[in-house]
């Protein structure tokens, strides 16, 4: 066949590992700024539950087939990737890139190891494949390096983006549009700029919490400037079914009405049902109108495609590795790459878990050494390892929390389950509202003037209900019903709205408006109904019962909402009252906590702001 040619390059950097690796380890990124095709993937279930994965490209002239080995990596150290051709000049290719902390900084070496399998291969080779390797890889380390320092916007230089004819010129009135509407918060030049000039990488899924991070913007102003870019036609939306274990959309359809309510991961070889306020996303692209995108991949496996993987290392049937690691505290899950179960373990104290795995089960084991991960394979098959943090999620806009936006609701308010569908929604804070003494206010100053007041009690309601991250699900007569994923944020706006009605009953010069609200927090489910998504349920249900204890000016809340952590931290700002009622439906007295009217007056203008990232801007 051919001698195997090995060539390493060293590359210093005078950045820590930690800003150096997000960079070189993103291997799709990598590649597709070094230029190389993109490739068909066939993903082939075996017999034992595991999937096999080859891959199919052209590369000039050359027809190649490969397969792909699951790439084994340990996270801010090093990582090493290997094909094995079946058709092409190559017998096979792997790729390893390592770390070492220097004082000023660290080094990183990269090494390639190609075979070639015929004279066609051993010719290529001769002729400098290996020093042309270089001259690409060892430029984008070089941008890599002035990234880390700040001094480049990009991480890579990377080949112009093709553009559908046109939609340069069609960019800067989209723009316009756009920041016409109350949903630009001036990001969407931003948006357009990030649409136009960024890497196919970053726009598979464009995840706008990301970008929010990204930008330093609130979560809000990014969710909404992206779905007015979908009105306007600037970016495109989808509904991905994430399969639970790679955390891929394995399912994606257009709109609510389609999601099916499980998939099949061929990459995991498992089915999965679908959970709502889990593993059902709303994505962004852009518009085929704008930017099309080419389907297949850059890279299958890769570190920072799955950044909330600290850990994938394949071992061989009956061995044992104690891996170097330093992870932080917290929540992780243990499995393998193979279907084998899985365990969660939360550690905060001692060694980190073992992780033992038998082919069938993975269990967490007796604490490994300080600053080690200890691997078992006990079967009797090649298995990979997978160790990774729980806060993958933290960048998914679940369907829950989309839906639960005044914005999405304004601007999609047909995109609902299809009849008869229905979800389970898991946590979810549920608001009542209700005018106090509205039927003596329609016989004092008569229906029309009433009729305009309660129409400007929906708007203040409504404005605020969305600047804390909610939305109004609906209206019944007087009365509001509004939804929030987060609990902290509900509570605040049930302050913030007895504040605004105060401002407006002390400058409007008409009749003065008091409210009645009431919070509950907990399980429920969407369905569609009069052609909006509506929440039904427990929560729900005691939610209204809960206002109807309000008197007025003040605000009534279940213990289970007191109980969240972020809403006990803000109740220490106030003495709520605990008292309880007979609630209609309810066999017996419910316990509720009040809010009084005259400590809202006291308090509410000295609470603590809200965190940066939620809450009234």
């Amino acid at each position: 066949m051919g001698k195997a040619r090995v060539r390493t390059w060293v590359w210093h950097f005078d950045s820590p590992v930690e800003k150096i690796w997000p960079v070189l380890a993103d291997t799709a990124r990598f590649n597709e700024a070094a230029q190389l095709p993109k490739h068909k993937v066939q993903e082939i279930p075996q017999a034992d539950g595991s999937t096999r994965y080859y891959g199919h490209a052209r590369m000039g002239p050359f027809k190649l087939s490969w397969e792909e080995l699951p790439v084994n990596w340990v996270d801010n150290q090093w990582f090493r990737h290997c094909r094995h051709f079946s058709h092409g000049p190559l017998k096979s290719l792997c790729a390893t890139l390592k770390f070492f902390p220097e004082d000023t900084g660290c080094r990183g070496e990269y090494t390639i190891e190609v075979e070639p399998a015929n004279r066609l291969g051993r010719t290529i080779l001769a002729l400098g494949f290996l020093r042309n390797v270089g001259k690409t890889f060892s430029p984008l380390a070089d941008n890599a390096r002035h990234f880390a320092r700040g001094q480049r916007e990009t991480e890579f230089d990377h080949k112009p983006p093709e553009l559908t004819p046109g939609a340069k010129q069609r960019v800067p009135a989209l723009v316009t549009k756009i920041e016409a509407t109350p949903h630009g918060h001036g990001l969407a030049q931003k948006l357009a700029d990030y649409v136009l000039t960024r890497q196919e990488v970053d726009l598979w899924t464009i995840r706008p919490l990301k970008l929010a991070r990204k930008w330093g913007v609130l979560d809000r102003h990014a969710i909404e400037v992206c779905l007015e870019a979908v009105k306007q036609g600037l970016l495109a939306l989808r509904w991905d079914l994430l399969c639970p274990r790679c955390q891929v959309g394995k399912k994606s359809v257009l709109a609510l009405g389609q999601l099916p309510t499980g998939a099949h991961c061929s990459s995991c070889n498992v089915d999965y049902d679908r959970e709502y306020s889990k593993n059902v996303e709303l994505a962004f692209y852009p518009a085929t109108s704008i930017r099309p995108l080419e389907s297949g991949e850059y890279c299958l496996f890769g570190p920072m495609s799955t950044p909330h993987i600290k850990l994938h290392l394949t071992l061989e049937p009956g061995e044992k590795r104690d891996v170097a690691i330093d992870l932080p505290h917290g929540n992780y899950r243990l499995r393998t790459l193979e279907p084998a179960g899985e365990e969660t373990a939360q550690w905060d104290t001692g060694g980190f878990p073992s992780v033992v795995a038998d082919g069938t089960t993975v269990v967490a084991g007796e604490p490994s050494a300080t600053g080690t991960v200890s691997l078992n394979n006990k079967s009797e098959r090649k298995l990979t390892f997978i160790v990774e943090e729980r806060a993958w999620m933290r960048d998914a806009l679940t369907a829950d929390r989309a839906t639960a936006l005044q914005a999405f609701r304004d601007l999609f308010n047909e995109d609902t389950l299809r009849p008869g569908d229905n979800v389970d929604i898991d946590y979810i804070t549920i608001m009542f509202t209700d005018l106090k003494g509205s039927t003596a206010l329609y016989e004092r100053i008569g229906d029309p003037r009433a009729y305009h007041l309660v129409r400007e009690h929906y708007a203040i309601i409504g404005k605020t209900v969305r600047e804390y991250d909610g939305a109004v699900v609906k209206t019944i007569g007087d009365a509001v019903m509004g939804v929030f994923t987060n609990p902290e944020n509900a509570l605040r706006c049930g302050i913030q709205l007895h504040t605004d009605f105060a401002e407006f009953n002390s400058t409007s010069g008409k009749e003065p408006v008091t409210i009645k609200v009431g919070f509950h927090v907990g399980r429920c489910i969407a369905v569609s109904l009069n052609n909006r998504l509506d929440y039904y349920g427990t929560a729900a249900n005691k939610a209204a019962r809960l206002q109807n204890q309000s008197v007025g000016g003040d605000i009534v809340i279940s213990p289970e909402l007191a109980a969240d952590p972020n809403v006990a931290s803000l109740l220490v700002n106030f003495s709520p009252r605990e008292e309880q009622a007979k609630l209609k439906g309810y066999s017996e007295p419910i316990r509720f906590l009040r809010i009084t009217a005259e400590e809202l007056t006291a308090k509410r203008r000295s609470l603590p702001n809200p965190p940066p990232s939620q809450g009234r801007e």
